[in-house]
């Protein structure tokens, strides 16, 4: 992939993911949380791992935002009203994030591996999405039906909640 398309990919992620937070609007956050999630599936298949991509796009933006989503509107939950905004809490966000970002960029400076150029990876003889199979259906098929029970009992009870009584 070219190094532009890394760029755009890696920028909508970021500005996606932004709105999510900035969002006022639930429904409005869970879909920019989709598209950032497509621009992470992007970034994924740039970097020939095409399974992680398409999962990313078939597990994270499909199934569980359609479930968010669905529990955002059972929940009937109103866009947020307007407050004041903490201008001193905005600014020491600010502050500590560039301070850590500072921070980060020293160490990788000085950090001698970090400027040498990956190796190129090893071509993969077996097929990585039957060992994945395997391994979630033999040795983590407990951990995948507990998952999948811990779901279903949180939408029921998301039901629940959601259910008013008339006044």
């Amino acid at each position: 992939m070219s190094p532009i398309l890394f760029w755009c990919f890696a920028l909508l992620m970021l500005i996606f993911g932004a709105a999510v937070i900035i969002a006022r609007n639930p429904v409005a956050s869970a879909l920019n949380l989709v598209v950032s999630f497509l621009g992470l599936a992007a970034l994924f298949m740039s970097l020939d791992a095409y399974f992680i991509g398409i999962i990313q796009v078939l597990v994270y933006a499909g199934a569980v935002m359609v479930l968010f989503l669905f529990i955002i509107m059972l929940l009937d939950l109103r866009p947020e009203t307007g407050r004041q905004t903490n201008w001193l809490a905005v600014a020491g966000g600010i502050a500590v994030a560039l301070a850590l970002l500072i921070q980060i960029f020293l160490v990788i400076g000085q950090f001698k591996p970090a400027r040498r150029p990956f190796p190129p990876l090893a071509g993969s003889t077996t097929d990585d999405v039957r060992n994945v199979g395997a391994l979630l259906f033999s040795n983590y098929n407990l951990p995948f039906q507990i998952i999948g029970v811990l779901v279903l009992v949180a939408t029921i009870g998301v039901v629940i909640l959601s259910q008013r009584e008339p006044r």
